[in-house]
């Protein structure tokens, strides 16, 4: 347990109806009853009960706020510390004068994370669990979204530590027979070593063919929308963000710059960049950004390609295609709701069909083809669902990968009859990289670099 109390304000800072300020440690309950005010002491209250009453200046009693104050008496709570946490009207003077006082009576303000680390530190929640919060957070789906909260709940540790148990049972074996070699049977100790391997192997293995998705479940698609100007790149992203977003004129040229929405398409996020029209242009800042759409081309894990199915294609646009066809492309042909004059026969004989796919971005028809199409693109059709743990931390897939290969080199010393000590070694890597995962013998600067990603008040 930490020997000092933090504060922080753990709601957004902004207008609003109600702001909270989370308090935690040995003093918790202590720096917070100097400035409040109710008909009963906060040290004489009990645990997980909320209190009506006034935040004052200890000194003079000035009254700064009305609040309702909440005490949850430590193992009981989020940090397994004394938490109190006071809740006022969502004002950014308000919500600041009640944290001075706070800090003035003993409390620190709080480290980015520092809440969430010190649930971890006191052992309510291991490292996979922490790290699945900010996931939670930042969540862009309703996809992304369960799996953070599966995970914050303890699916992947539970599974982590039951192959590690499994990994255990194995060096157990193992070092019996080092120790009491007249009672080792070679050919089932190897027997034992291999199914015990392979089975955590297999666990492994299928963590790992998920990841992938996980991943881009978790993070999100980058996706840029690009074509020449007027095909309808801006109506597109409007209609998938249900929003006006982007500018959109019968002017072409008018996105000069990479407009950056999140929206979720099918149950999976993408991350789109509307860029700026592809073209030769005398205009300085058009031409920035059609450079910046460029880069943009680079970096993406998906480009939606638009063109206007109203005209042939244009010269720009069949060297496009031809540049884009080896790479992550849907190329989509816009204005259906229009006669069609472009030669769809001909495209089909540049891309599979499954990557063409026609609609109206102004009509908003034709979407649901979209989604089929990126689904078939990066999760062969369907996502996983169930009971499937995913694992989208690039973190723990590293780990994964470790651990496996330090399985697989066990497998092999197995079937190559070496000494079982040598064997040991590798179970007991794959044993550390899992623990790592969870937080087992990890460094204090990897924990520290975690936790600053977190916002403060959490």
């Amino acid at each position: 347990m930490a020997d000092d109390t933090i504060a922080a304000i753990a709601t957004p800072l902004g207008e609003g109806g109600i702001a909270v300020i989370r308090v935690s440690g040995p003093d918790a309950v202590g720096v917070v009853e100097k400035a409040f005010r109710s008909k009963k002491r906060l040290s004489q209250v009990e645990s997980h009960t909320v209190q009506y009453g006034h935040v004052v200046h200890p000194a003079d009693g000035e009254r700064i706020e009305e609040a309702l104050v909440t005490v949850m008496r430590g193992p009981r709570s989020y940090t397994a510390e004394d938490v109190v946490e006071v809740s006022c009207h969502g004002g950014i003077v308000s919500v600041k004068k009640v944290l001075d006082v706070l800090l003035d009576g003993g409390a620190r303000l709080a480290e980015p994370g520092e809440f969430t680390k010190r649930a971890f530190l006191n052992g309510r929640i291991d490292l996979t669990q922490a790290e699945a919060v900010i996931d939670l957070i930042r969540s862009k789906s309703d996809r992304a979204f369960s799996i953070a909260l599966k995970q914050v709940d303890g699916a992947l540790s539970r599974k982590v530590k039951s192959l590690r148990h499994t990994l255990v049972e194995t060096m157990a074996h193992i070092e019996v027979n080092i120790d009491y070699p007249e009672h080792d049977v070679e050919e089932l100790t190897n027997a034992f070593i291999r199914e015990k391997c392979e089975f955590a192997l297999d666990a492994i293995e299928e963590m790992l063919r998920t990841a992938e998705q996980g991943k881009l479940l978790r993070e999100g698609i980058e996706t840029a929308i690009v074509g020449k100007p007027n095909v309808g790149k801006s109506s597109l992203l409007n209609t998938l963000a249900q929003d006006n977003r982007a500018i959109v004129t019968d002017i072409p040229g008018t996105t000069r710059d990479v407009i950056e929405e999140y929206v979720t398409v099918g149950g999976i996020p993408l991350k789109l960049l509307d860029t700026a029209g592809i073209r030769e242009t005398s205009d300085v800042v058009e031409r920035i950004g059609v450079e910046r759409s460029r880069s943009a081309i680079a970096s993406a894990d998906l480009i939606l390609f638009v063109v206007n199915g109203n005209e042939p294609l244009s010269d720009e646009e069949e060297s496009l295609l031809e540049e884009l066809k080896d790479r992550q492309t849907i190329l989509i042909v816009n204005k259906m709701d229009l006669a069609t004059h472009i030669q769809m026969d001909a495209l089909y004989r540049r891309l599979p069909a499954e990557r063409i796919v026609r609609l109206s971005a102004k009509e908003g028809e034709g979407l649901e083809r979209l989604e089929k199409a990126i689904g078939a693109l990066f999760f062969s059709g369907k996502i996983e669902s169930g009971d499937i743990t995913y694992v989208s931390n690039v973190r723990h897939i590293h780990l994964l990968k470790k651990a496996k290969a330090s399985l697989q080199e066990a497998i092999e010393g197995v079937a190559a009859l070496m000494p079982i000590d040598m064997v040991q070694i590798d179970v007991r890597n794959a044993w550390e990289h899992l623990g790592e995962m969870i937080g087992d013998a990890v460094s204090d600067s990897l924990i520290d670099q975690i936790f600053s990603q977190f916002c403060l008040g959490k």
